[in-house]
This record gives structure tokens, C-alpha cells and sequence, in this order.
């Protein structure tokens, strides 16, 4: 998302959110490909201010990836395109051997030479601003093991928040930095997914929509709490996992279709084939499958915007500009089908940019922008939120 800033002057922000799990699954097909269409957005952008918040780096197995990852990080600090970005900051929680705290969150922040000289960043350690001044000057690059780096706060979501208590890598960072007078919170979030389609359309609110309302809950409250850091307007961008109404969803798909339960070996409900009056598949809904007889293009179309509706219980508390854009997941991971979704899952607007009522009082016009970067590149199975 781009935002002027209300803060005097108005700095302009560029806020960006991207899932990389992929990406590092095939970096030598994807990883160029995902730099060059980022990179051409920061080209063509005019923020003086650059937040990228990046989520599952490194992929499945991180330990194969590393590599990868510290490439990526260096073709970003490298970049021409940034060359007047004279301030980084950048937090990877990269500790893959930690169950209790890893969370495979990055958190990079560019900052221009013409804004650096009004910059602070947050202490969450002394709760008061950074007084090392030479800490907001050059790249400094925070990786590994990041437990004791004081300029960022991280941390994973309790293991009785996860469903069927698997501790996956779920959790958010928060960084805080004062802009010519306006103080922000930036806080990088991932919230848990949708492990089965056949649970998930059961009802609404499903099982892991109810989730990830808590853990969003959770991390709110934690902050309006914070006693010792007081409390400040903030940004909360990342992978929310956030799915459409799937009950709903396959409600309005089915009207006049019957339904045919397809038994796996075990004698368990393996997968529904919804069949139209000829007996052709219309749409068939399985634990990891989801897929219509015109995926490619009925999932573009506005009807599915009236199911995305797990914000609604949080609208006094979590603002967000219109959604103008296709749903950012899930999309083939091949290079030759970038526009395409996969028959995975019902696509959904899982990568967002939110904000609490308070910044709405900080932004000098509404001239922002919200929409995806790469809609015509493959990005891997998640669209960049920007």
C-alpha cells in the first residue's frame, strides 16, 4: 500500500507484504522473477519510506535454503533501485531450531536520504527511543538468532492457539519508528491456514477462521495493553490467512447441482463431486482440493468479494482501504501460468494491509493506492500485498 504521511512534511510509505515460502522451493525459476517485478515497483514508486514484510522465508526447510535467502537479501541491498535508501533495517528470524520461537519472519525497511535525518527507532528493550544514533546509519542486517535484538519485538503464538496443536511457524514482529514527528507501528503478522476444505465448509465462522480471530485478537489486545511501550497507531501487514466464507461459497456454487460423496478405501469421506443435471463435475471439494469447471475465471468475478468476511467481528478495531484486486492466493507456482489459480484451495485475499482506526488520523490524503504486485508474473502461490 502506498500512503502520504500526515506528519508535516508528509513522507510517502510504501507498505508491502509477501509470502516467499515458494519462492524458495524453486529459487532458480522463481527468485529473479519475484526480484525484478518488486524492484520495478519500487522504480515507479515515489515512497521515501519502504516496509517489506516477507513470511515463511526460506521455505519448508529452511537449512536447505539459506543460501537462497542471504542471496535474496543482498540482491535487495544491492539494487540500484534502492541506492538512495540510505538507512536499512533488517530483522530475519532465521534460529530454524528453536520450536519456541521461530517463526520464519522477515521484517526489511528501506529509508531515503532525504527522510533519515527526522528517523528514530524504538527501544522495546530501555521502552524509550534508540539513543545509538549510528544504529539508523548504513545497512544493518539482524539474522539468526534474533532474541535479544531490542529495535524489533517477536513473538510466537502460544501453542494451545494452534489447531490440532501442531506448532508451526505462526507469530508477528513489531518494529516502531517516529517520522518527522508521527509515530507508527509496523507490525509483520502470519496467521494460521485452512488445513482441510471439507472441515473449513462445514460452517462459518469454520473452525480456523474462529483461529485466527484469536490470534489476531490476542496481538491486538497485547498492544493496547503495553503499558511499558505505551500505545501508538500502527500498520499490522502480513499473511493473514484470511478465506472466504466457504459454506457460503460453496452454497452459491451449488444451487441446483446434487452432491456425490467419492469414499477413499478407509471408508471415510474423502471428496464431494457437486454434478449438474447431465451428470457433469461442477465443482468438487476435497481436504486439499478445490476446484470448479471454470476455476480459471469464476473466481475473478465480484460475487466472491461478498464472502470475504472475516474481518467483520473486528471492524471498530482493524480499518483497510477497498479491496480493488484479485484474491492474492492461491496461484500456480509455474512460471508459465501466472495468472492461474491452483485447485487447491478457494481463492481468498490472504495477503492484506490493515491498519488501526488511529492512522486514518495520520494520513494527509487520500490519495493511496491498494492493489498486488505481480498480477501478470508469476510470484509464487501468493500475490505480493502492497
Amino acid at each position: 500500500m502506498e500512503a502520504p504521511q500526515e506528519d508535516g512534511l508528509g513522507t510517502e510509505l510504501l507498505l508491502v507484504t509477501a509470502n516467499v515460502g515458494s519462492l524458495f522451493e524453486d529459487p532458480e525459476r522463481l527468485l529473479q522473477l519475484w526480484l525484478d517485478e518488486f524492484l520495478a515497483k519500487i522504480r515507479g514508486a515515489r515512497a521515501k519510506f519502504l516496509a517489506l514484510h516477507l513470511q515463511e522465508v526460506g521455505g519448508k526447510t529452511y537449512e536447505k535454503s539459506m543460501e537462497y535467502v542471504q542471496a535474496f537479501i543482498k540482491s535487495l541491498c544491492d539494487a540500484t533501485a534502492l541506492s538512495e535508501f540510505t538507512c536499512v533495517q533488517i530483522f530475519m528470524d532465521e534460529d530454524f531450531k528453536s520450536a519456541e520461537h521461530f517463526t520464519a519472519l522477515g521484517s526489511i525497511y528501506f529509508v531515503h536520504q532525504d527522510v533519515v535525518a527526522s528517523l528514530k527507532l524504538w527501544n522495546f528493550l530501555t521502552h524509550s527511543w534508540e539513543e545509538d544514533l549510528k544504529v539508523l546509519q548504513g545497512k544493518h542486517i539482524y539474522s539468526g538468532n534474533i532474541e535479544t535484538i531490542a529495535t524489533k519485538e517477536k513473538s510466537k503464538f502460544p501453542q494451545h492457539f494452534f489447531p490440532e496443536c501442531k506448532w508451526s511457524r505462526k507469530g508477528f514482529m513489531r518494529t516502531r519508528w517516529e517520522l518527522n514527528g508521527t509515530v507508527i507501528d509496523l507490525v509483520n503478522i502470519h496467521l494460521f491456514h485452512d488445513a482441510s476444505n471439507l472441515a473449513a465448509c462445514e460452517n462459518f465462522p469454520s473452525v480456523y477462521c474462529k483461529t485466527r480471530r484469536r490470534a489476531l485478537v490476542h496481538t491486538i489486545e497485547r498492544f493496547h495493553l503495553d503499558q511499558l511501550n505505551g500505545t501508538v497507531p500502527f500498520f499490522l501487514f502480513g499473511d493473514f490467512n484470511f478465506r472466504c466464507d466457504t459454506e457460503g461459497v460453496v452454497k452459491e456454487l451449488t444451487e441446483n447441482l446434487t452432491a456425490h460423496r467419492v469414499q477413499n478405501s478407509k471408508n471415510e469421506n474423502d471428496k464431494i463431486n457437486y454434478r449438474n443435471s447431465t451428470g457433469d463435475n461442477v465443482l468438487t471439494v476435497g481436504k486439499k482440493e478445490f476446484s470448479h469447471a471454470d476455476h480459471q475465471l469464476k473466481f475473478k468475478e465480484d460475487w466472491l468479494k461478498k464472502f470475504d468476511r472475516e474481518l467483520e467481528p473486528l471492524k471498530d478495531v482493524l480499518v483497510e482501504y477497498p479491496i480493488q484486486f484479485f484474491p492474492s492466493y492461491p496461484f500456480e507456482e509455474d512460471p508459465e501460468m501466472p495468472t492461474d489459480y491452483m485447485s487447491t484451495r478457494c481463492p481468498a485475499w490472504c495477503d492484506r494491509v490493515l491498519m488501526s482506526p488511529q492512522v486514518q488520523e495520520i494520513i494527509l490524503s487520500d490519495k493511496w493506492t491498494y492493489g498486488m504486485i505481480g498480477e501478470s508474473i508469476c510470484m509464487g502461490d501468493h500475490k505480493v500485498g502492497t
